[in-house]
């Protein structure tokens, strides 16, 4: 038997990297899909010796687009989260550092004709529902990769991909706070379950037993943190109304701590099971509405702004995101209505991905 090749374009967007695939190039149905997607990856090693990914959660994602049938959308974006060893796959959530690639991406496939010197491109996140503008820069009727723009945690500069999302509230539990409430305990643990972009379990990191300063190395380091976390995390999702998610990536985990590099906050960021690198898109939305929120365990760990737009800086462990975050605050409430950033991204290659026999 040969094998099936399926073309995919090989992509950085913002801090993660993978393969970004037409939706119709692939299997309909979600278990084929499935198994596609990890022998394209190679999961199941910690290397991911016989596939395309790269060994780390943030190297082993997946962006399949189409057209968009929705009237308010261009494309649709559909996200897989592959892991790593462990040979599954979560369509649950999405990814906006992936999401970066996806206007650029959407050009290289033709899905989407340059519009002039900026291309704005509408894009549908299917797996939550969120709306996202993606202004890409198109000069001569193509991406423009090159530029000045620098993002922490990718070397050198590029050009800039400026995305703005809108309702990103409660894509993945129906809600802003899927507890009713600002503060839980969990395995006496305080924490904030919200759900904005992505839903999230957030800690003072002082509570669970560091200091939130700490390296990506020493964090995956620290089994008894992870031990820690997946406890309170897996109570959290099922008072978040998600179930067991022992087998989830969603919700994540968020520590936070006092600034002390400049920014509005210090924060890392899990996957949930190891340190992110940098921070996600995704996730620095959410914790930035945690800071924006009075009540919540970000309140006395920094001075959130009170004017909207709200500029937040969220330090990682590779220097630092803004987000900016458009609001309406309601007494003691708060109503997100957007939030924008600023990322990069790059075609790496293009091709044909090889799929073993026997897969589809």
């Amino acid at each position: 038997m040969t094998q099936t090749d399926i073309p995919f374009w090989f992509m950085r967007g913002g801090t993660s990297r993978g393969p970004y695939f037409k939706r119709s190039d692939l299997p309909d149905d979600l278990e084929t899909l499935a198994r596609v997607l990890v022998a394209t990856i190679g999961s199941g090693h910690p290397l991911n010796i016989d596939g395309i990914g790269g060994g780390n959660a943030v190297t082993t994602k997946v962006a399949m687009l189409s057209r968009s049938e929705d009237s308010n959308a261009d494309v649709d974006y559909f996200f897989a989260q592959v892991g790593v060893e462990d040979g599954q796959v979560d369509f649950k959530p999405t990814c906006g550092n992936i999401l970066s690639g996806v206007g650029p991406a959407a050009i290289e496939m033709g899905l989407v004709e340059p519009t002039g010197e900026t291309t704005a491109i509408r894009i549908r996140a299917v797996n939550t529902g969120a709306q996202v503008e993606a202004k890409v820069q198109t000069p001569d009727g193509g991406v423009r990769y090159d530029g000045t723009t620098k993002i922490d945690g990718v070397p050198g500069n590029a050009a800039p991909v400026g995305l703005q999302f809108m309702g990103t509230v409660g894509g993945a539990t129906g809600a802003f706070l899927p507890t009713g409430n600002r503060i839980d305990i969990f395995d006496s643990v305080e924490a904030t379950c919200m759900d904005v972009a992505m839903p999230m379990v957030i800690a003072r990191a002082e509570d669970i037993g560091v200091t939130g300063y700490e390296t990506v190395s020493e964090l995956n380091e620290n089994k008894a943190l992870f031990s820690r976390m997946e406890a309170v995390r897996r109570l959290a999702g099922r008072a978040m109304g998600m179930g067991d998610v022992s087998r989830s990536v969603t919700p994540k985990f968020g520590l936070l701590a006092r600034p002390r590099a400049g920014g509005t906050i210090a924060t890392r960021y899990f996957m949930p099971w190891a340190a992110h690198p940098t921070m996600a898109v995704t996730g620095a939305q959410c914790l930035a509405s945690c800071v924006l929120t009075p009540g919540t365990v970000a309140e006395g760990l920094c001075t959130a702004p009170s004017e909207s737009p709200a500029p937040i800086v969220l330090e990682h462990p590779s220097g630092s995101i803004d987000v900016v975050v458009d609001f309406e605050r309601n007494g003691g409430d708060i109503t997100i209505r957007s939030a924008g950033l600023v990322r990069t991204a790059r075609l790496l290659a293009r091709g044909d991905v090889m799929i073993p026999p026997g897969v589809i």
